[in-house]
């Protein structure tokens, strides 16, 4: 039931970065047509827009990343053939992730309250649109590491028990 829920969530956040990819094409290109064209200023405003746009694509993309687990991991040695030995890998990396996310939680609540106490130069936008994004970042990568991490335990131990 978890795993749905966090699968579902994980598809809110694939919808709400096709909407940013979207959103970022807006700025993006009135930045060329006022560069290239001439007919527009050049609008500053834009390129912060794209920015702010921008880290929350990353960051967005990257907890997708971990939820499918493309992100956080490269392969340095050969995929184990034992189960015990393929648990410990897997283990091994989502344990790092995990701690990794963790800090990103901790410390980024510090860095988004330093965001909160600045406002952006052309827009006069709150930093903290952006400054957020470290430790919900952290959070959801959290959230989905060990929930990973519970499925790789889970594997191993159904797949001992098939042994047996």
């Amino acid at each position: 039931m978890i795993g749905t829920i966090l699968d579902r969530f994980c598809n809110v956040l694939r919808v709400l970065l096709a909407a940013l990819i979207a959103a970022l094409a807006v700025p993006v290109g009135m930045q060329v047509i006022a560069r290239y064209v001439g007919i527009l200023p050049d609008w500053l405003w834009t390129e912060e827009l794209a920015t702010f746009i921008f880290v929350w694509v990353v960051m967005i993309g990257s907890m997708v990343a971990v939820w499918d687990g493309t992100h956080f991991d490269v392969q340095v040695i050969p995929t184990a053939e034992r189960p015990l030995l393929k648990l410990l890998q897997k283990a091994f990396v989502l344990v790092m992730v995990v701690i990794f996310a963790l800090l990103f939680a901790y410390y980024g609540i510090e860095y988004a309250e330093f965001g909160g106490r600045q406002n952006s130069v052309m827009m006069r936008a709150n930093l903290m649109i952006t400054h957020i994004s470290v430790p919900v970042a952290g959070f959801v990568w959290a959230i989905f590491g060990l929930y990973r991490l519970y499925e790789t335990f889970a594997e191993y131990f159904s797949a001992r028990r098939a042994t047996r």
